[in-house]
């Protein structure tokens, strides 16, 4: 029995350096992948910021990790200056996703927090529901590591409910240097029957490599996925119309929500 995304080309948009578990995923479906990052993980600008939370972890209430990326430079940075891990002990934690939680369990670091929504609507219902009501946030210290950009609705809300949140810089998010848009645009032309997004700033950033706001006439004719909403908006706003959108957000269910389109 031949497999439901054999003779079928998948195109990956995630950094290199993260592409491999969906990239496995969509294999096993029969997919031909090309992996094509349009973004790479970068070091922040400056560490100043993020050091600064670190060295005054005892005065936050809650830390909020809301990717992988974040959990990975926020614990790699902790490490380098040289604070221990069991400092997390006294501070209640947030995760965005499943396997973002068990990535900092793997760390020996407790989760009390895993929003059933992937996203910061999500985190924010899931904060107030367990503080007993949104009115329980107030006055709270909140720290949130997270890329150079990002979207503003999770400490907008906190910040109205009364905490106090801040916002540091843990990573970038930027263009890869050596990507050749030639090929890129040949193969979306060609070969591609899919493209896959798992971030809006992969939507962004082909929009930034081909110098357009609408993407429809690049991606014509190509079946887009997007991971959530808020890509799928992301999508929508540069001119895509979302084909392919699995009912929780994880690279597992992306890849089996384009094995079952097809």
């Amino acid at each position: 029995m031949s497999k439901p995304l054999a003779g079928r080309t998948v195109v990956v948009t995630r950094a290199a350096s993260q592409a491999n578990d969906f990239v496995t995923e969509l294999e096993t479906y029969g997919a031909n992948v090309i992996v094509c990052p349009t973004i790479e993980i970068a070091e922040p600008e400056s560490y100043e910021r993020l050091d600064e939370a670190i060295d005054h972890l005892y005065g936050y209430d809650w830390l909020i990790l809301t990717s992988a990326n974040a959990i990975d430079f926020f614990l790699r940075r902790m490490q380098r200056r040289g604070v221990n891990i069991d400092q997390l002990d006294e501070i209640k934690v947030c995760a965005i996703g499943h396997a973002s939680a068990d990535k900092l369990r793997n760390a020996h670091v407790h989760v009390d927090v895993i929003p059933s929504q992937a996203k910061a609507e999500g985190v924010f219902a899931a904060l107030s529901e367990y503080a007993g009501g949104a009115e329980q946030l107030r006055g709270l210290n909140i720290l949130l590591p997270r890329a150079a950009v990002g979207r503003d609705y999770l400490p907008k809300a906190l910040e109205e409910a009364g905490a106090r949140v801040d916002v540091v810089t843990a990573y970038r998010t930027v263009v890869p240097e050596n990507l050749d848009r030639g090929r890129l645009s040949a193969m979306l032309a060609g070969s591609g029957d899919c493209i896959a997004f798992t971030s809006s700033s992969q939507v962004k950033n082909l929009a930034l490599l081909f110098d357009t706001h609408d993407l429809s006439q690049i991606l014509s004719g190509v079946t887009i996925a997007c991971i959530g909403d808020v890509t799928a908006a992301t999508a929508r706003e540069h001119g895509l119309k979302t084909d392919i959108q699995p009912a929780q957000s994880a690279v597992k269910d992306l890849a089996k929500a384009i094995a079952d389109y097809y």
